[in-house]
């Protein structure tokens, strides 16, 4: 029998909140397999949408006839027929194979399991979505206030956003590993605005710091990453109000848009530790492109070839030193000053002078966040 794959289980502000089918079978199976007794779950227009019987003929008329009756439970043809209601509306019918008083009692008890799940993903829901709308700032002051105070969050933890970029699409079953990670009691959230990112809302202890902030960055990555460097994780400042969290998701998210452009190399990407790529990311275009016209004179570091731009990484890591980078690059002193010597001749800058240096990083800095823009543009 096919089985539709979710079903509706109520709106929120124009939301839609699913309760799977694959939850309420789970559930019936449960209760079977301790009553030995069967179950179907149907909407109200008698389509099934679980069972643990081998077959089920069409229930439509009966179902109709008995949501529409006045009756929370009725005995139609032999078996069972329950109500479970969403904010006073049916929203199921639970069918029990059988009469009698013992499947009345498991009925009652089944129907009322059904109903706290509703509950339980309706109570899920409304702060799924409070937290959703918290983050793209759509709500006013006073209803971020009044929401929270509802829906039993705290509004003066010390909170702090982390974003998790999986490769591609988002992976659902990387959103339901982190909800498994954190568990039911948490505090924290774990909720997506996109295609592509998970976010995680931590709520932390008094005495946490970047010390703590970098083992949970570590933690989320080892959960999610399963040994591939597909996973990125960024994450904001601490916030001290309820508040001031969608700022901690804009300082996360740029953090990973900086990190992606300039620190390839970094799993983990902290706002407050951006550098100047921070500065560099907020630059327009068009004075980008000037700003490389004027150091390199219409050419571009992309004509240099693979060994001039080693040469010239390899020094910057090595802080200007000729001596060292010689030595890493396993080749003889001179044949740097050579290398350094022509590059100072094509662009006019000589690497071993400090503001030239700082000129050159800054340009092939720019040029990483030109072409990064225009990518994003195809």
């Amino acid at each position: 029998m096919g089985m539709s794959v979710s079903h509706k289980l109520g709106s929120f502000n124009g939301g839609i909140v699913m309760l799977s089918n694959q939850r309420l079978q789970n559930t019936i199976e449960g209760l079977k397999g301790i009553t030995r007794i069967d179950f179907c779950v149907l909407d109200t227009d008698g389509k099934v949408l679980a069972n643990t019987f081998p077959e089920t003929k069409n229930l439509r008329d009966e179902v109709v006839s008995f949501v529409s009756s006045p009756a929370d439970s009725q005995v139609i043809k032999g078996n069972q027929y329950f109500k479970i209601y969403d904010d006073h509306l049916v929203e199921y019918v639970l069918l029990v194979n059988g009469g009698g008083d013992d499947v009345y009692m498991v009925g009652k008890i089944a129907a009322f399991q059904i109903q706290n799940l509703l509950v339980a993903y309706k109570e899920r829901f409304d702060k799924d979505n409070f937290i959703k709308n918290l983050l793209l700032d759509n709500l006013l002051l006073v209803d971020i206030y009044n929401r929270a105070q509802k829906l039993h969050i705290d509004i003066e933890s010390r909170r702090v956003i982390f974003i998790i970029e999986t490769k591609g699409e988002k992976d659902n079953s990387a959103l339901d590993k982190m909800r498994n990670h954190l568990g039911t009691k948490s505090k924290d959230f774990v909720t997506a605005v996109d295609e592509k990112n998970i976010i995680v809302v931590k709520e932390l202890e008094a005495g946490d710091g970047v010390n703590e902030l970098d083992k949970i960055a570590n933690n989320i990555y080892d959960l999610l990453s399963d040994g591939d460097d597909d996973v990125i994780v960024a994450y904001g400042t601490v916030v001290n109000d309820i508040k001031e969290v969608s700022r901690s998701y804009k300082e996360a998210k740029l953090a990973l848009d900086v990190g992606k452009i300039f620190f390839s190399d970094r799993k983990i990407i902290v706002y407050s530790a951006l550098g100047i790529g921070r500065l560099i990311y907020q630059l327009p275009i068009p004075l980008c492109k000037m700003f490389i016209r004027e150091i390199f004179e219409g050419k571009s570091p992309d004509n240099f070839d693979s060994e001039t731009l080693a040469t010239i990484n390899k020094f910057f890591e090595n802080n200007l030193n000729v001596s060292e980078t010689s030595r890493q690059l396993y080749i003889h002193r001179n044949t740097l000053v050579y290398r350094l010597d022509k590059l100072q001749k094509s662009t006019g800058l000589d690497l071993r002078v400090f503001e030239d240096a700082i000129a050159f990083k800054i340009a092939l800095m720019v040029v990483k966040y030109m072409k990064y823009m225009e990518a994003l543009e195809y």
